[in-house]
């Protein structure tokens, strides 16, 4: 049978999600857990690849398990334990054998956070902007970027992907207190490094070194090189995964 994990992770300890050689990742500690429950390989199919140091609030992940098995509480405890302090695993759940973790995803959202006063808790999972930022200006643009669009120009060079183009549902910059922000951006794909690519040129904006048509400039050029530095990692969450069912 097919199961759905649904997990959470800090990203700081990893090497990101997928499966590298030599390094710790979410997917190769998951999977090596999984293994040692079951004794046998179980591999595990995420619903996308966040880089490292990329948190996920929520990651969905399938995997298949022998039929008439059925992973308890118990089974649910014991993966916790296997997979380290930096990992949740919240629950499974059944789903149709086809049913891919990856491919039916419809929507995903991503969180940015950044605090406007220095802040001892938020160190490493918000970055603190600079004092003066023009946030209004920073999501007139954003609204700009909204669409089916290429999206080359904020993508990382030299991906294995077979197109840039992404459809871009929501971009905005939302207060959470007085001191704390979030960008929350939407779509049904992103493109590698993508994200931190986009909050970074926007700060540009913020900063009044580039206004909405130069960030649209940014756009039409599909270079990486006309875009804003990439943002740091930390900050970044994967905050949720939707499908159809």
């Amino acid at each position: 049978m097919r199961w759905f994990i649904d997990l959470a992770y800090r990203g700081a300890p990893f090497h990101g999600w997928q499966v590298q050689p030599g390094v710790v990742t979410v997917q190769s500690t998951i999977e090596d857990a999984l293994g040692r429950l079951m004794r046998a390989p179980v591999p595990v199919t995420g619903a996308g690849r966040t880089d490292a140091g990329v948190n996920a609030r929520r990651m969905i992940a399938h995997v298949d398990l022998p039929d008439g098995f059925t992973p308890g509480a118990a089974f649910v405890r014991s993966l916790n334990a296997m997979c380290g302090p930096d990992i949740a695993i919240r629950s499974l759940r059944a789903v149709a054998p086809d049913a891919h973790a990856r491919f039916d995803a419809t929507e995903r959202t991503y969180r940015y956070f950044v605090h406007t006063a220095k802040d001892p808790f938020a160190s490493g999972l918000s970055w603190q902007a600079p004092s003066g930022l023009d946030f209004d200006a920073m999501n007139a643009a954003a609204s700009r970027l909204i669409g089916r669009r290429d999206f080359t120009s904020f993508s990382k060079l030299h991906t294995d992907v077979r197109t840039n183009i992404c459809d871009l549902r929501r971009a905005e910059w939302i207060r959470i207190d007085t001191d704390r922000m979030a960008f929350e951006i939407s779509a049904d794909r992103f493109l590698r490094n993508m994200v931190r690519a986009v909050v970074g040129t926007l700060v540009d904006v913020g900063r009044g070194k580039l206004d909405a048509d130069g960030l649209m400039a940014v756009l039409d050029a599909k270079d990486r090189c006309a875009a804003g530095t990439s943002m740091p990692a930390g900050p970044l969450f994967l905050w949720d995964v939707k499908y159809p069912y």
